[in-house]
């Protein structure tokens, strides 16, 4: 009899205990922590550089006589009335800081500020032979091509497409030169100054992602504390106006008189490059 008593006395408590158990909670592995990952923007500050080519388009050299023997010489074909004015080449080193600012990161519109300059050092020189064996040279040089322009562009994460415009500037060369027919220089002229104008045009650019492995060979931008480096290429038009070149005489006997030569400048320049950009991604 006793040793039923103990025997179902901890049969009794072995399912208490049982109870007991099932009522306390389940023991279950942490949830995972998530972190998100962070969505790229444009926006910020960023500094690059770029190479470049450029060509021009409908520059023309028109010549003119200030006096009746000048532009009878002129209409004589003595010297050209007009020169075709055509160069191209491919450019120096270019540099240039801006700003921009994404409405929403991810995808979304971004409008921003550039400034830039390339050293284009493009240059041609012309020679024409008139009708009396008198002969004409011309220059026409940029040396350097600078813009501050208005960006407005649309980011698909980090591929952005833009249109830009504004102001251009750079330093031009023009030079005109007539000879006699003896080959004795007569005349000559020369303006070398900054000239002033607008641009316009756009480009692409693409930020490359910081697992990728083009950027083991950013050191400079690790250096510098970019947060990210970017790929890009833009096409501008570039207009900087035309410039009327006073043509004096060198007291040569019979050359008498003085003449206008009125050059243009305008082009187009592809640039291709990378920047570095500064913010958070």
């Amino acid at each position: 009899m006793i040793a039923k008593s103990i025997l179902g006395g901890l049969a009794s408590l072995v399912a208490i205990g049982a109870a007991s158990a099932a009522d306390l909670p389940r023991r279950q592995a942490p949830p995972p922590v998530f972190t998100p990952v962070p969505v790229f923007t444009w926006t910020g500050f960023y500094l690059g550089t770029h190479s470049s080519y450029a060509f021009s388009d409908r520059q023309n050299i028109r010549n003119t006589g200030n006096e009746l023997g000048t532009q009878t010489a002129i209409a004589a074909n003595r010297f050209p009335l007009n020169v075709r004015s055509e160069q191209d080449g491919i450019g120096n080193v270019g540099g240039g800081i801006g700003y921009n600012y994404q409405f929403t990161p991810g995808a979304g519109f971004v409008v921003g500020v550039n400034a830039d300059v390339t050293w284009t050092d493009i240059s041609k020189r012309y020679g024409t032979l008139g009708s009396l064996n008198e002969s004409a040279t011309f220059r026409q040089r940029l040396d350097y091509l600078g813009t501050v322009q208005g960006r407005l562009g649309y980011a698909f994460d980090r591929f952005l497409v833009y249109g830009t415009g504004g102001f251009a500037y750079g330093s031009v060369d023009y030079r005109s030169n007539f000879f006699n027919s003896a080959g004795v220089l007569a005349y000559s002229g020369r303006y070398n100054e900054m000239e002033t104008g607008y641009a316009y045009g756009g480009g692409i650019e693409y930020a490359i992602p910081t697992d990728s492995f083009l950027n083991r060979f950013n050191f400079i931008g690790g250096l510098i504390g970019a947060s990210a480096i970017t790929l890009k290429a833009e096409y501008l038009h570039y207009d900087l106006g035309s410039r009327s070149v006073q043509v004096n005489n060198l007291s040569v006997p019979l050359s008498t008189g003085s003449y206008t030569s009125r050059f243009e400048t305008q082009g187009n320049i592809i640039k291709a490059g990378f920047n570095y950009k500064f913010g958070s991604l």
